[in-house]
């Protein structure tokens, strides 16, 4: 009895050791299967980050990348360009990751063909101009920042005019996309309609909105 005892333990013995080795082994396994995931999924963010990803298609290549080309942000004398990721991409986890959530519905309206050609999109230019400037209010052109900041600014190398303007802007509260929103792309139509019913193209409150210092000045 004492010797099948003894086996017996033994057998036990060997089984905890294998448990203990296949979950070691498990646990190594999961590790390397989290390392390759994580490369695998950071560099299709990264690959989807590129310019040549986002013009990958007519839509943005036959439109607002033409527009683009012929802007400061293109070409300058400083030879530092900002590509459309710059601009349209936050670079922080969180919001990175709902800015491609949000995206996906472009992939949508790439099936149907909602702006495939220029006249489809000239007809949507303004509804489109206004999600970007509204997203840009709300993150406090937060894209912008990663070039320039009002703190930053060394208002006695720039011209009279840009340095009044900048500094009346951080004064009244405001953001860049108040007053910097055709600065990469044409903006779209102006409304220059005078008392009419059916009134198209972006009104100049759009283009110029009112700072909350103005508007409780014009409350009073």
């Amino acid at each position: 009895m004492a010797q099948e005892d003894k086996k017996s333990a033994s057998v036990v013995g060997r089984m905890r050791g294998w448990v203990k080795g296949l979950g070691l082994l498990g646990a190594l396994g999961l590790f390397v299967a989290g390392i390759l995931f994580w490369g695998g999924f950071n560099t299709a963010m990264e690959w989807t980050n590129r310019e040549a990803f986002c013009i990958s298609c007519h839509e943005m290549q036959e439109n607002v990348y033409v527009e683009y080309r012929n802007t400061v942000h293109y070409s300058n004398r400083s030879g530092v360009r900002a590509t459309c990721p710059d601009c349209h991409v936050p670079k922080e986890w969180g919001p990175k990751m709902w800015r491609k959530i949000q995206a996906s519905n472009e992939v949508l309206h790439k099936i149907l063909g909602s702006i495939d050609t220029p006249e489809k999109f000239n007809a949507k230019r303004l509804e489109l101009a206004k999600h970007e400037w509204d997203r840009m209010k709300a993150t406090d052109s937060r894209e912008c920042r990663n070039c320039h900041n009002f703190e930053s600014f060394d208002y006695g190398v720039q011209g009279r005019r840009s340095a009044n303007m900048h500094q009346t802007g951080l004064n009244e509260g405001k953001t860049c996309i108040d007053c910097h929103k055709g600065i990469a792309h044409s903006l779209p139509e102006v409304n220059q309609a005078i008392g009419s019913a059916n009134e198209e193209g972006a009104t100049a409150k759009e283009f110029h909105p009112p700072t909350p210092a103005k508007e409780e000045a014009a409350a009073k």
